[in-house]
């Protein structure tokens, strides 16, 4: 039986100034390999918090019809980002009512995630 489809949603690490983000590509990276570990369908979401990112988690979410949205540290850990966090959770109810909402602590782990609600 197949299990998804998931929606990860997240800070896109390649438009943050200052700082190295190749640790955190190589990691979301490692995640989305695991979903296809498991045979689960997983697109993800990033978005910039200055660039409108209601519009485009709007656009994710209404994509398809998902049965897990995970939201990704960097929007949930990240204290100047609490506003953005609470419009995500309420986006997710608004759009993909029907979708479980999970939380990861690292982007390696996503897909565990996700699967404590898909199974």
């Amino acid at each position: 039986m197949a299990l998804g489809p998931v929606l990860v949603i997240g800070i896109d690490p390649m438009r943050i100034p200052g700082w190295d983000p190749e640790p955190v590509v190589a990691a979301i990276a490692r995640g989305q390999a695991r979903f296809g570990d498991h045979g689960i369908e997983a697109d993800l979401c990033l978005v910039v918090p200055d660039e409108n990112p209601e519009k485009a988690i709007v656009e994710a979410l209404t994509r398809k019809d998902y049965a897990c949205v995970v939201v990704g540290g960097g929007i949930r850990k990240h204290e100047p980002l609490l506003e953005i966090f609470e419009k995500v959770v309420n986006l997710v109810r608004q759009h993909a009512p029907g979708a479980a909402i999970a939380f990861n602590s690292s982007p390696a782990d996503t897909a565990d995630a996700a699967l404590r609600w898909l199974r």
